[in-house]
């Protein structure tokens, strides 16, 4: 299990869930994907986006200027 960082700060609604989605697809069953962001939709949008796609939301750890939200592919 390795852990995969994707930045997407600064980019604003649909970018950090489309970069989500992105790692995701190229990650393992198992790996973990830590995504940074500031836009404030992706604190809704992030959760949604991992339900919807049966992946694992293991945290949201708010941040100075943002979020981190790490998701582990699960299928």
């Amino acid at each position: 299990m390795s852990t995969v960082r994707v930045d997407a700060t600064g980019l604003t609604c649909p970018a950090p869930v489309l970069e989500l989605a992105r790692a995701v697809a190229t990650a393992e069953v198992g790996d973990v994907v830590a995504l940074t962001a500031t836009d404030p939709d992706a604190r809704v949008d992030v959760p949604v986006w991992c339900r919807l796609r049966r992946q694992r939301l293991l945290a949201v750890v708010e941040l100075d200027s943002g979020w981190r939200f790490e998701v582990q592919r699960v299928r």
